[in-house]
């Protein structure tokens, strides 16, 4: 959920640099399905009667719906902010599949939002062991904000990455130099 606050900082930034929102209709970006499709599998892999039923099939369906989600970033390359939003996809898909399809969180992430350790499966578990460790959930935002959550160095660069997309797409004008280049 970290990366959601990406959109409304970007926005901000982006209209108080002079940008327009107009600007980010102009972005286009390639298998657009792709994205759709991995965040789809892992929304529902993620609520509670799929976790509670998931069992040993959990850690390569979020392995393959994360992937396909890189693979759509990787895409998309050519988008402005793009190459930062890859770097952070690779961080937290490098994390996930060293560990073995989960996302370890560290402990006192977890207890500083008052959770535990899930009991089906989940995208993040407490692992003392984690492979890995700095890549992983190691942070928590403030339990008083909508949707909080842990999150990994990868989300905070995920982020930066949306965040200077939408900056970028809102300064640029239609018809100007410096353009978004067309997907083939």
């Amino acid at each position: 959920m970290f990366i959601l606050y990406a959109l409304p900082i970007g926005l901000a930034i982006g209209w108080v640099l002079g940008g327009r929102a107009t600007g980010l209709a102009e972005l286009q970006f390639r298998w657009p399905w792709l994205f759709a499709a991995g965040l789809f599998v892992q929304v529902a892999l993620f609520s509670g009667p799929v976790s509670d039923r998931v069992g040993d099939l959990g850690p390569p369906i979020y392995v393959a719906s994360t992937a396909l989600v890189f693979l759509a970033v990787l895409a998309n390359r050519v988008v402005p902010g793009f190459p930062i939003v890859a770097l952070g996809a690779a961080s937290n898909l490098t994390a996930i599949l060293a560990n073995g399809g989960y996302m370890p969180a560290s402990a006192a992430a977890m207890a500083a939002l008052g959770k535990v350790d899930p009991t089906g499966y989940s995208n993040s578990s407490i692992r003392a062991d984690a492979v890995l460790a700095p890549l992983t959930d190691v942070f928590a935002l403030p339990a008083w904000l909508p949707f909080a959550n842990v999150y990994s160095v990868g989300d905070v660069i995920i982020g930066l990455g949306v965040v200077v997309t939408v900056v970028l797409a809102m300064r640029r004008s239609r018809g100007a130099a410096g353009q978004l280049p067309r997907m083939p």
